[in-house]
């Protein structure tokens, strides 16, 4: 039962991790313009997202508007893409894998709870990778925000600071991370300390009638 527990908690902590990725992949907060010095208009705020970019004014007015070209785009923005989406992907897979192995399903009746247990473990292993993949463009977004920040050749029109899109980026990874690991130690194969006994007795039927003969004798007794 606690190994069950486990394993479901681990699965709710990875479904939110990959909803909260799907949330941050949409949303047009990864970047927000900076006010240094005076040189900014504070009536505008300018928010950068992989997909769009929206302009806030001070009045409640946003205006969004999505990218005309994707090969326009930085090298950074199209590999932030590409490393969210298959995040995303891998996310699916591992929860269609942790569905079909929990032990509180009854996926996959035929087959042997070890064999549950393997694609239980194996969508643990794949949440583990997807939150990884998902923390690189996080990283290296916030990496760039932060150098171009300090740098004294950047334009202080051009300067951007983390946005909150970043922050629930990093709290997905570690739903994902989280989750991921819970799940694989949670779907450990049930009975395991009972294979030496049955392997003992199949490779030496003779022991086992002797031991049921010993057993009748002692019912009699």
């Amino acid at each position: 039962m606690a190994s069950t527990g486990l394993q479901l908690l681990g699965l709710l902590l990875a479904v939110l991790g990959w909803l909260s990725g799907a949330l941050v992949c949409a949303a047009p907060l990864w970047r927000v313009s900076a006010f240094v010095g005076g040189e900014l208009v504070i009536a505008q705020v300018l928010w950068e997202g992989l997909w769009m970019n929206c302009l806030s004014q001070t009045t409640g007015q946003i205006q969004c508007k999505t990218y005309d070209s994707s090969l326009a785009l930085p090298k950074s923005a199209q590999a932030a893409r590409l490393f969210t989406i298959l995040s995303l992907f891998l996310c699916l897979l591992a929860l269609i894998l942790a569905v079909a192995g929990a032990k509180c399903t009854r996926c996959m009746d035929g087959s042997s709870p070890a064999a549950k247990a393997r694609l239980a473990r194996s969508a643990g292993v794949l949440y583990v990778v997807a939150g990884l993949v998902y923390l690189m463009p996080i990283c290296w977004t916030a990496y760039g925000v932060i150098r171009d920040f300090y740098d004294a050749d950047v334009a202080a029109p051009l300067k951007r600071e983390l946005g909150p899109a970043l922050y629930l980026g990093f709290a997905a990874c570690v739903l994902l991370l989280l989750g991921g690991a819970l799940l694989h130690v949670g779907s450990s194969p049930p009975g395991g300390r009972k294979l030496p006994l049955l392997k003992g007795t199949k490779d030496n039927p003779h022991a086992a009638a002797a031991g049921e003969g010993k057993q009748q004798d002692k019912s009699f007794v």
